[in-house]
């Protein structure tokens, strides 16, 4: 019994200490000051006058550190700087000004995107390098090809940026490059202004052997020295989800109030959970928000891989990724093949492995080489209405942006022409659209899992707000000008070009498909408020047949299109 009493009588002696604050060397006061002192958050909150500011501090003993978080009613901006002071030396360790404070991707974590060995400079540049030396027109330096070459490049400046956190000098460099490459892609609709052909810089063979290192070293740099960002994450899980009997939507692991099985990271969050179906998963609550075939796609890399309900090495999109961009370049090789022979075929497979952007996207294991997958074999099977109908749809009920095409490709070759072609186009097209959304059977109730589609998809995409393109910075104060106006009236603009091209021209080949098929989804990454770097290679096929093939000549209005078999509509330009 004595024992008993004493026991109980440290654990009343130990209950007071155990509630006991932390003891610190900085003071909340403190802290804050240290805070609002450092030279990048100084010169930010100089946009809001001082007493529109609150703060708040609150220290982390397991870290050592006060996480730091100042708001202001300005325009009901809302919170505008946040970071953290470590306690024991006073140093500021984070510190994060507007866009930065929501969005942790525009901090410009190293290797947030792709891992590190993509963006670092020697195979950043080598990349770059590689795909200027092996394309660019020597004998004619000032061409056009070589300025077309130099533009596609020339995000990389805007990504180095991007990776600094300087967001709002990163998104105003982008738009540029898509305008002068948007306007070249409508010049060269013009029937007759085709680049002129040249003789090739580089041997066929070398240019093989080059496309052959590159893909090889890619697949090397995925499988070694990339990581899976949440898109690709969010494929696995909605894979997983349609092998398990259910639909994707609404069907996300998520946080919410559910038990914990996993470590708290430094913001105190705890993304393992245990799920409704019983299994700990990494919480992806917004991953349910692309097309459903974003997801079917991710469906052999699960069966394989499988998955264990973490956020982890995921080897399944690895492999989907890898896939996807293997049958992008082999596309393209088809593609060429068709159109302009070996030589084409070899030159646009190079053209695939070696511009850097494309490797950004498998690096960083997203879904975003889909959209052109689907258009670019589409394409190579555009003289058959029911294999345009099916690609567009695939490409469409992935990340929705290729649906602007559908009108275009239906109006192939002849607008007016082949009523039943048009009628083989929309029928291909809709059964394409009932086997992707098949997947919505698997709910007791298909039409309220369509409901609920809609919710995760269109209903969460349309309004969303983003720091990455210009239209949506009014939002953090600051002096910036509100573009909502501007964006509308253009993408009043882009819907209502998506419906003319269907009609002009009347008459289309196929490089001048092409061209407008690029045109359409440049214009679209243009009015985008979400916009991103893997965006990109949405239209870079289109854009690269353009740039690197010529029209056989000058062709009048009044001459008919070539028929439809004949394949060499297209020659190489070098």
């Amino acid at each position: 019994m004595r024992r008993l009493g004493v026991a109980a009588l440290c654990a009343l002696l130990l209950v007071p200490a155990a509630g006991a604050a932390p003891k610190t060397k900085l003071t909340k006061e403190k802290a804050t000051a240290i805070f609002l002192a450092n030279p990048k958050i100084a010169a930010w909150l100089r946009h809001y006058p001082p007493k529109t500011r609150t703060t708040d501090a609150s220290y982390n003993a397991q870290f050592g550190t006060w996480t730091i978080k100042v708001w202001t009613s300005v325009d009901k901006v809302g919170e505008v700087a946040t970071g953290r002071v470590q306690d024991a030396t006073g140093s500021v360790t984070e510190a994060w000004t507007g866009p930065q404070v929501a969005w942790k991707m525009a901090r410009g974590y190293k290797g947030a995107f792709g891992g590190k060995e993509i963006n670092s400079l020697p195979v950043w540049l080598g990349l770059c390098a590689a795909f200027l030396i092996g394309l660019a027109d020597f004998r004619r330096p000032l061409s056009v090809r070589n300025l077309d070459l130099l533009a596609l490049l020339s995000f990389s400046v805007s990504l180095w940026y991007f990776n600094k956190g300087h967001v709002f000098t990163s998104v105003p460099l982008v738009y540029p490059a898509l305008i002068y490459l948007l306007g070249r892609m409508v010049w060269s609709v013009r029937r007759g202004t085709g680049l002129s052909e040249s003789r090739p810089v580089w041997p066929i063979w070398l240019l093989a052997a080059a496309t052959v290192f590159l893909a090889g070293f890619r697949i090397g740099l995925n499988v070694e020295n990339s990581n899976v960002i949440d898109v690709g994450y969010s494929g696995v899980v909605g894979a997983q989800r349609i092998t398990q009997g259910e639909a994707p939507y609404g069907n996300f692991p998520v946080e919410d109030s559910l038990k914990a099985c996993g470590p708290a990271d430094e913001d105190g969050e705890i993304r393992d959970r245990i799920q409704t179906n019983g299994r700990c998963e990494s919480a992806n609550p917004q991953g349910d928000t692309y097309g459903p075939v974003a997801y079917e796609a991710y469906l052999p890399g699960y069966w394989f891989f499988g998955w264990s309900g973490k956020w982890d090495d995921l080897p399944a999109a690895h492999f989907a990724s890898v896939v996807f961009d293997v049958l992008c370049m082999l596309g393209l090789a088809l593609v060429g093949l068709r159109f302009g022979g070996f030589r084409l075929a070899v030159t646009l497979a190079f053209a695939w492995v070696a511009w850097p952007f494309t490797q950004y996207v498998s690096s960083s294991n997203t879904n975003d080489a889909l959209p052109p997958l689907f258009l670019i074999w589409g394409f190579w099977l555009v003289t058959s209405a029911f294999a345009r109908g099916v690609f567009s749809a695939l490409a469409g009920w992935t990340k929705f942006a290729p649906l602007l095409v559908a009108p275009l490709w239906a109006s192939y070759p002849d607008s007016l022409a082949r009523p039943r072609e048009k009628a083989v186009f929309v029928g291909a097209f809709l059964a394409a659209t009932a086997a992707a959304f098949s997947i919505l059977l698997l709910e007791p109730s298909p039409l309220h899992a369509a409901h609920v589609f809609y919710d995760r998809t269109i209903k969460f995409q349309i309004p969303r707000d983003s720091p990455f393109s210009i239209w949506d910075w009014k939002q953090y104060g600051a002096g910036y000008p509100d573009l909502h106006l501007v964006q509308r009236v253009l993408q009043v603009l882009l819907v209502i070009g998506a419906v003319a091209v269907y009609f002009v021209p009347r008459r289309k080949t196929a490089r001048q498909l092409a061209a407008l098929t690029a045109a359409l989804l440049i214009g679209f990454e243009l009015v985008l408020t979400h916009w991103f770097y893997l965006y990109l290679p949405w239209f870079f096929p289109f854009v690269a047949l353009v740039v690197l093939t010529a029209e056989h000549a000058p062709v009048a209005e009044e001459v008919p299109v070539p028929r439809e078999h004949d394949p060499r509509a297209l020659v190489a330009a070098g």
